[in-house]
């Protein structure tokens, strides 16, 4: 049964209104649109993926532009339905959150040729997606990668601290399910801790699922048992694990799609970033304003400031300069083309 949250807002007059979004009718402000959200099982409250997505629809509803329609469902089985539930309910634009609704998505969109449904990290190849869907991906290989600069030069910057849990070069991630984004995510980081430190190790468990923190804890402390002192999730909330693990084993540890310092601020050095609100929120103007263009993908890396690191918080005095310095010239090269960042195992050798 699928569980739905409708947000009501006040009926308010037609005024003028300035600032960027706005969408205007000579001096009067179009009526708001309603836009639905169908969570990925884990529901809001993620700390991650769905979060950062609700933030951006929230942000077009505190402009004045849009109703926001929410599903949270409780396994795969309900995908389906939602969907079409929310198009049947008046959603004009939907947003299914998670590579997991990429059937779904297929299979509800002909029946629903009026409405626009956007895939967040959904990417269409063979087949393309019908006119009125489109696949809305990030380069997680380049802030995989920055993250990866900042954890192979920190494991060498923390050899001779006396906090650190050993001296072994070795750092790891914690990885969902083995699906493209997560592949990226992984490359990018594993390709640029060997950018600035060729001897590193980096290892990985890949823990099957997104909705398990017991695992993603397990695989962490695992991780810490073979040496890794940095330890990154790309695991949604099963990463969410490495928290409580971090502590346990006094290791540092990194977030992912947005910035989970938060949930340990003392170990936690810094996130790689999915600016998922931000390509939410310019997803969401594009169809107010009439430039919604299903049938194919947009993706959103460094160059649409949509990837990145957040903040290093606690660590911003403990972070040497030649991390930052390093960092600052991947960022660099990757939007000028001077690196070219593989995407998957097979084309980094990995």
């Amino acid at each position: 049964m699928r569980k739905l949250t409708v947000i009501f807002l006040l009926s308010i007059p037609a005024i003028a209104l300035s600032g960027a979004g706005s969408k205007a009718v000579g001096t009067a402000v179009q009526e708001r649109i309603i836009v639905g959200m169908a969570t990925d099982a884990n529901g809001l409250g993620d700390g991650s993926f769905n979060d950062g997505v609700y933030a951006g629809l929230k942000k077009a509803e505190d402009e004045g532009l849009i109703e926001i329609r929410l599903i949270e469902p409780a396994s795969m089985t309900d995908y389906v339905p939602n969907l079409s539930g929310l198009a049947e309910d008046g959603a004009e634009l939907i947003f299914a959150v998670g590579f997991l609704f990429y059937d779904a998505l297929l299979e509800v969109a002909p029946n629903y040729p009026d409405t626009m449904f956007a895939g967040i990290d959904l990417f269409y190849d063979s087949p393309m997606p019908p006119s009125n869907v489109l696949g809305i991906n990030w380069k997680e290989h380049e802030s995989g990668y920055l993250a990866g600069v900042v954890a192979g030069l920190m494991t060498r910057e923390y050899a001779n601290r006396s906090d650190k849990l050993n001296d072994e070069n070795v750092i790891g991630a914690v990885l969902g399910m083995d699906i493209p984004p997560v592949e990226r995510y992984f490359v990018g980081f594993t390709e640029g801790a060997k950018s600035v430190n060729s001897d590193i190790e980096v290892l990985s468990v890949v823990t099957g699922t997104f909705t398990d923190q017991a695992k993603g804890k397990e695989a962490t402390i695992a991780l810490a048992e073979q040496g890794a002192d940095i330890v990154i999730q790309f695991a949604g909330l099963t990463g969410m694990g490495i928290f409580t693990a971090a502590q346990e084993k006094n290791i540092l540890v990194m977030g992912a799609d947005v910035d989970q310092n938060h949930f340990a601020p003392e170990y936690t050095l810094t996130s790689a970033m999915k600016g998922t609100t931000q390509a939410t929120y310019l997803t969401t103007l594009d169809f107010i304003d009439g430039n919604f263009k299903g049938g194919g993908n947009a993706v959103f890396g460094l160059a649409e400031d949509a990837v990145g690191l957040a903040p290093f918080h606690d660590f911003d005095f403990v972070v040497p300069s030649e991390v930052i310095d390093a960092v600052e010239q991947a960022r660099s090269d990757i939007i000028s083309g001077a690196v070219d960042i593989p995407q998957t195992r097979d084309d980094a050798g990995i």
